[in-house]
């Protein structure tokens, strides 16, 4: 069980013209918070300014002001977030405690209105809810890295494997090689042998002969370097021919990359962030058109309305449009134009004004109707943010791709040139060492007689053994180098065979990361569900449950299995006989304890508690007080700070140890 971070540091607020708040500063300690008071007592006004401190845009200015301002001092660090309105433009800005507030919105600040809180009621896809803030693109993404990586490796290892096949034969060759090299000294052995005798029997030109002897050294000397140097220069050629085949095959698949202008990149990356900041704003509307549906409903069961002025003042600040505020004032004025007739009426208790409820049932109809077309434009939004950052990796990635092969054959030209160079060098020592040669064969002769032949006729073989041998420990080193590399190559495997097991370890966790999430989010509802209701003891209310299942649903023409989150009632009747409910018949408490515990596992699965310092409740007036103060007192194990408004009726049962604010 995953609990709070313990914090000694107070956040200290300062809050300016944020919804009904004039102007004021507030201390919240680590721990649960009380905000308590009546109704328009700036409660949730001070919810708002908490979260827009941390980032979100839920926060509303008041009416009679051109800016407001929320500050937030915390852990030594200063934010501050400003809001202002241009037109029917609302604007957003300054340093907030969070980059992205948007999994925040969902799981931590639970106000009336949060998806996440209202999911059971509405009976929205649990699921969804769960997994939406889930990158799944990011996942797929990190699954081809990984299975970039294994296949390297795999080719890596492949490649030792079928080089440790021609090790035996390799040895063979070695061998094979050491054991003409043995022949070749005997056989040089036995020709010095006879050049020594030969020499014995030449008294009287010793001087000829050791000036032969030298010049005969000298020859051997040069062409076993004459020999070298053409090695080298087939070496060098060889190289080239690879070099220049490698580096066609990298312009070739250069060419073949599209070319994508920066400008391009840029446009996206603007596109990108202004649907994120659409995103946000939506969210914002939708939340803030939800609260002001549900109250009026609200001040309808009650008899009183106060729908005059919220619906002038929320929906000209929730829509940015000159249509939407003309439907605003439109729906005003139908709200007055019917003062005097028969029908039904009620009172708005801040004007008097008698209103048909008729036409205030219409207006919420109508609100109801531009929510479900601010919601569609978010998942429209949403449909194009995926499909422009797809894009954007597809472009950056092939940047890379164009980058890498550009450098590649920067580095092979350059190598080619250099290599050329060598090779020209090599020729002109190959020229050089070849009119050496030359001369030093004239010279040879010219030192030869008919009494040296026999004698030169030696050193000549001996020259060519000494060259052969040469030769054999140059196949024989060349042989030896082979088997180390392969040796240690094959000492490499156990060291791949390891990077394997953890690549193939982490390609096992990326493909089954929505599975464990999803499994992770049932365990924790299932738990904490289990846990809460046995503390608030409901009447014959044995347990709530969430089954994980797979479903066949159509996509195109193919059926396939997604997974599913099916909402489970147990209830005992009064013999003790268990039999299963339904949702719908859970009272409102019950309902409403049941979506804070699915938002709580929501907050868990993600590792809020990590990140978002605060957890905000409003609106917990359908369960009764001695249930909130046991609620409150199981959210705060898992919260640094949990910030809770609430009616002072309801605050009663509240543990008297808790920070209590009464007036902001």
């Amino acid at each position: 069980m995953t609990t709070s971070q313990t914090v000694s540091d107070a956040a200290q607020f300062h809050v300016r013209n944020i919804g009904g708040i004039d102007e004021t500063s507030v201390v919240i300690e680590p721990g649960v918070t009380v905000l308590t008071g009546e109704n328009a007592t700036n409660r949730t006004s001070f919810l708002q300014a908490v979260m827009a401190a941390m980032g979100s845009n839920a926060a509303t200015l008041k009416a009679d002001a051109d800016e407001g301002i929320v500050e937030l001092t915390l852990d030594e660090t200063e934010y501050q977030r400003t809001v202002s309105q241009t037109d029917d433009t609302v604007i957003f800005d300054g340093n907030t405690y969070l980059d992205d507030p948007d999994i925040a919105e969902r799981f931590a600040f639970l106000l009336e209105g949060n998806n996440a809180r209202r999911a059971v009621s509405r009976s929205a896809d649990l699921r969804e809810i769960i997994m939406e803030p889930v990158d799944i693109e990011e996942i797929k993404r990190k699954i081809s890295s990984l299975e970039s990586q294994r296949s390297e490796i795999d080719e890596k290892i492949s490649d030792i494997e079928s080089k440790k096949q021609g090790l035996p034969e390799l040895e063979k060759q070695k061998k094979n090689i050491e054991s003409k090299i043995s022949k070749k000294r005997e056989e040089l052995s036995k020709k010095e042998t006879e050049i020594d005798e030969s020499s014995r029997n030449i008294s009287d030109s010793q001087e000829k002969e050791a000036e032969l002897e030298s010049k005969l050294d000298e020859l051997r000397s040069t062409r076993s370097d004459l020999d070298s140097i053409r090695q080298q220069i087939e070496t060098q050629r060889e190289s080239i021919e690879s070099l220049q085949a490698e580096h066609e095959e990298n312009k070739t698949a250069l060419s073949e990359l599209s070319s994508t202008p920066a400008a391009k990149l840029t446009r996206l990356e603007q596109q990108i962030d202004s649907l994120r900041d659409d995103r946000q704003a939506l969210n914002a509307e939708i939340s803030q058109l939800q609260n002001l549906i549900q109250y009026n409903e609200d001040q309808l069961e009650d008899g009183e309305y106060n729908v005059i002025g919220r619906i002038s003042d929320d929906v000209n600040s929730k829509t940015d449009t000159e249509e939407s505020s003309s439907g605003a004032d439109a729906i005003t004025d139908r709200l007055l134009a019917d003062e005097n007739t028969g029908s039904e009426t009620v009172t708005c208790w801040t004007c008097g004004s008698a209103v048909d409820r008729e036409q205030i049932e219409a207006t919420v109809d109508q609100l109801k109707s531009v929510r479900a077309d601010r919601v569609q434009s978010l998942n429209d939004v949403k449909s194009d943010l995926d499909s422009l950052k797809s894009e954007k990796r597809e472009i950056e990635s092939e940047q890379t791709r164009r980058s890498d092969l550009e450098s590649t054959i920067n580095r092979i030209t350059q190598e080619i040139d250099q290599r050329k160079k060598q090779l020209e060098t090599l020729k002109e020592q190959r020229k050089d060492l070849t009119a050496t040669i030359e001369t030093l064969e004239t010279e040879v002769d010219e030192l030869e007689s008919e009494s040296f032949e026999d004698i030169l006729s030696l050193h000549r073989e001996a020259n060519e053994v000494e060259f052969e041998i040469n030769r054999l420990e140059s196949d024989h080193q060349s042989v030896s180098n082979k088997i180390e590399s392969i040796e240690a190559a094959i000492d490499r495997i156990d060291t791949l065979e390891s990077e394997r097991k953890t690549i193939v370890n982490q390609l096992e966790d990326e493909r089954t990361k929505i599975d464990q999430i999803e499994h992770e989010a049932v365990e924790q509802f299932n738990a904490h569900m289990e846990s809460i209701l046995d503390i608030l003891a409901y009447e014959n209310l044995d347990r709530i449950w969430i089954e994980r299942t797979q479903n066949k649903v159509r996509s195109g023409r193919q059926k396939v299995e997604q997974t599913v989150f099916e909402l489970h009632v147990i209830r005992t009747t009064a013999s003790g006989t268990a039999y299963e409910d339904t949702v719908e018949h859970l009272s409102e408490s019950e309902r409403e304890v049941t979506g804070l515990i699915f938002a709580l596992a929501g907050y868990l699965v993600h590792d809020l508690h990590e990140t978002v310092p605060f957890m905000l409740l409003d609106s917990l007036e359908a369960i009764d007080s001695n249930r909130i103060a046991a609620l409150i007192s199981y959210f705060s194990e898992y919260v640094e700070y949990l910030v809770v408004a609430l009616l002072p009726e309801d605050a009663q049962s509240i543990n008297k140890e808790y920070d209590r604010i009464t007036d902001i």
